[in-house]
């Protein structure tokens, strides 16, 4: 058994297939992700998993050079559930944009958050 970091296996393969502008969908419970996109599924109830801890494992376990956020989520707890952490490189689109560009990615992971808006997708970096 591992020591430390993220236990889980399927999250642990998707995240070893990352490369250099990747990108992984952090999703609340109720984000529509496209069925062609991987989905590790973390959701146990409505509430389990919070979002906060599963992105801070994720930014000690992965190098993110830029996140994406959708604007509804400014100055509203979903701002604060989520920028801590980021990178500067943070772009804000609208929601609509947000589930769009989630077709493009690697990979998704799904909580059991339900704060409105908490959904960020990162783009994986390179740690030179």
């Amino acid at each position: 058994m591992r020591r430390s970091g993220i236990l889980h296996a399927e999250l642990n393969r998707q995240l070893s297939l990352l490369g250099h502008t990747d990108t992984v969908v952090l999703g609340d419970a109720g984000l529509p992700i496209p069925r062609h996109v991987p989905v590790v599924d973390l959701a146990v109830v409505l509430g389990l998993p919070r979002l906060r801890p599963v992105l801070d494992a994720l930014l000690e376990t992965v190098v993110v050079e830029g996140a994406v956020l959708a604007e509804e989520a400014r100055s509203g707890p979903a701002e604060q559930l989520l920028l801590p952490g980021l990178p500067e490189a943070v772009e804000w689109v609208s929601h609509a944009e947000l589930k769009t560009r989630c077709a493009d990615a690697a990979f998704a992971i799904r909580t059991g958050e339900t704060t409105p808006y908490a959904n960020v997708i990162l783009r994986s970096g390179v740690p030179f």
